[in-house]
């Protein structure tokens, strides 16, 4: 009658001279009382460590494991290490879980620092896709006033609605007290030379060339340039967009071009709105700190601010309308899948709007500067 051989109850490892002293049944059900005794072994001083087997009773893949984490920890510590005293099934095992844990290392990918050149390219590569989209915008508007049935203008006048008649109020009031600071850090300095009058120069020609067209564009960015983003993305994660495709109608016509031209109406009568409200802030501000009345403010204003200076103001926002709709478009369509990638491809619109209308703004201004206007 064969006896039935019963798995010891511990599992220890301890240190000799040079050795690590493994005894008991290294079994995942001892995998506790093992950890803790590794965690607290205190490792032999020699160069080299031999780990000692023979006092191992019982092992599975779990042991095997426990066992390899121990040579690396000696291996880690600078000594060199060898097996002694190990069953050959026990080896056999040892050695199938270092392969796999060494496989498994090999194919789980780690992360890589992107460098220089792997960023420039992925730079690159969006960019041409922009201008691959920018330039299919442009074919698709041609295409549009060569055949104006095309053009679906109820989208066109609702979308003006939108953007321009919704955005009065927030466009009107932060332009106004912008010419109220212009006209108060102007007054601060202009009195101390006696020069009261010449506020009227400094709000007209800051607030008409540069500051109320450029605020109308930056705002329209947060307000107009996001919601595009997301209604297109939002059509991307139903899948909308691909079942215009499956039906027939061209997405650039339906979706980017009633925006495009949308915007390019509203934007500069925006822009006008701005530029009143901002000088009527100018000199508001004007009257109460340095006691300008209104008809010298404006007949000062009349004199000192051209034309020219208005147009050149105006004339920037249709540039800045385009910028506007082509990338917070762009990104709508990027969208993939999910309302993660919605919110993303938002941000992202607004930040690039913003960027790409201050980028072009500051090269009008050199233009501007090198023509002498």
């Amino acid at each position: 009658m064969a006896v039935e051989q019963k798995e010891p109850d511990t599992a220890t490892v301890t240190t000799g001279r040079d050795s690590l002293i493994c005894r008991g049944a290294w079994t995942l059900g001892r995998v506790h009382a093992l950890r803790h005794a590794l965690d607290t072994l205190v490792l032999p001083a020699g160069n080299r460590v031999s780990i000692d087997g023979s006092g191992i009773m019982a092992m599975d893949s779990a042991g095997a494991w426990l066992l390899l984490q121990l040579r690396q920890r000696a291996v880690t510590a600078g000594k060199q290490v060898d097996y002694a005293g190990f069953r050959p099934a026990q080896d056999t095992l040892i050695n199938y879980i270092s392969a796999e844990s060494r496989s498994l290392a090999q194919d789980i990918p780690l992360p890589k620092s992107r460098t220089l050149i792997d960023r420039w390219l992925t730079t690159s590569s969006n960019l041409v896709h922009f201008l691959a989209f920018v330039g299919e915008t442009v074919a698709v508007l041609l295409r549009a006033i060569l055949n104006p049935r095309r053009i679906r203008w109820t989208e066109i006048l609702a979308d003006m609605y939108e953007t321009g008649v919704k955005a009065l109020p927030i466009v009107g009031l932060l332009s106004f007290l912008m010419g109220v600071v212009m006209a108060y850090l102007g007054a601060v300095q202009l009195k101390l030379y006696g020069a009261n009058i010449y506020v009227a120069d400094l709000v007209g020609y800051a607030m008409l060339r540069e500051l109320a067209p450029l605020l109308t564009a930056i705002l329209v960015c947060g307000r107009t340039g996001s919601a595009y983003a997301a209604q297109i993305g939002t059509m991307q994660v139903r899948e909308e967009v691909a079942a215009l495709q499956t039906i027939g109608i061209p997405p650039m016509e339906i979706l980017v071009l009633p925006k495009l031209l949308s915007l390019l109406v509203a934007m500069p009568l925006l822009a006008v709105f701005a530029d009143v409200l901002s000088v009527f802030g100018g000199m508001m501000m004007a009257n109460l700190q340095l006691g300008l009345g209104f008809n010298a403010f404006i007949s000062r204003l009349d004199e000192a601010v051209t034309y020219s200076t208005f147009i050149i103001g105006i004339s920037k926002t249709p540039v800045f309308a385009a910028i506007i709709a082509i990338v917070g478009c762009y990104q709508g369509l990027k969208v993939e899948g999910s309302a993660e990638s919605v919110g993303l491809h938002t941000t992202i619109s607004v930040v690039h709007s913003i960027f790409l209308v201050i980028v072009v703004n500051a090269m009008f201004a050199i233009l501007l500067s090198v023509l002498e206007v």
